[in-house]
């Protein structure tokens, strides 16, 4: 997929997106949200810009997303940038489209002035550990904690 491009997400990849996002969400396991709406997203990615979403495109076609956002790091005293997903269709899969999207992700969090880029990935997905891993990367062992907004303790 040489011809593959990867560009910042307009209003209209908002369907293909959504799609890709419940298939990511099939691939790691977890109940796919079928509230999730368009509206709600397409605020945050493209009106509040909570977040960037960047695309993969091969023939008209988004064949992978990923979303990213800017947060602080109080052991570090400066910013990060926190990579929410990044996922490629089966078809784009080693062949290069993954790399393309991390490079762009690389160059962004250069020219913010990031001291890293920190992300995570489920423990059972070897496929993304090993290309991870092959890029370079390093990762510590932790385990993610949340509380639902409905939550009291």
């Amino acid at each position: 997929m040489s011809d593959t491009r990867v560009r910042e997400a307009i209003p209209a990849d908002i369907d293909q997106i959504i799609e890709l996002i419940h298939e990511h969400m099939e691939y790691e396991g977890a109940a796919i949200n079928k509230t999730m709406g368009g509206k709600a997203l397409s605020f945050h990615l493209f009106s509040a810009k909570t977040i960037t979403c960047l695309v993969a495109e091969h023939d008209s076609k988004i064949v992978g997303y990923a979303t990213f956002m800017q947060q602080f790091s109080t052991w570090e005293a400066g910013f990060y940038l926190y990579v929410d997903c990044l996922y490629m269709k089966e078809t784009a899969r080693g062949r290069g489209t993954g790399k393309k999207m991390m490079q762009v992700i690389i160059n962004r969090a250069k020219t913010m002035n990031c001291l890293e880029i920190q992300w995570q990935t489920p423990s059972f997905n070897k496929q993304a550990i090993g290309f991870y891993r092959h890029l370079g990367a390093t990762s510590l062992n932790k385990e993610r904690f949340f509380f639902p907004n409905h939550s009291s303790i």
